[in-house]
């Protein structure tokens, strides 16, 4: 493990106090491209946490999900 990775480790969105809060305007408009490419709907509905998991969802249908 990195240095870096110790010091930041990368939480769970669903232990995220911010968690149930609505999506942020990119990840709003990251999903919609996300959702374009995989020919996929997008709930209207997420939460915060929920949008950041169906964007992993999403970037690895789509093959964005591509390492540093």
């Amino acid at each position: 493990m990195s240095i870096v990775a110790e010091r930041n480790p990368e939480k769970d969105p669903e232990q995220w106090v911010t968690g149930d809060e609505p999506p942020t305007g990119p990840q709003e408009s990251y999903l919609g491209t996300l959702a374009r490419e995989a020919g996929r709907d997008v709930p209207d509905d997420l939460t915060k946490a929920e949008a950041s998991q169906l964007i992993d969802e999403l970037r690895e249908q789509t093959g964005r999900g591509g390492q540093g």
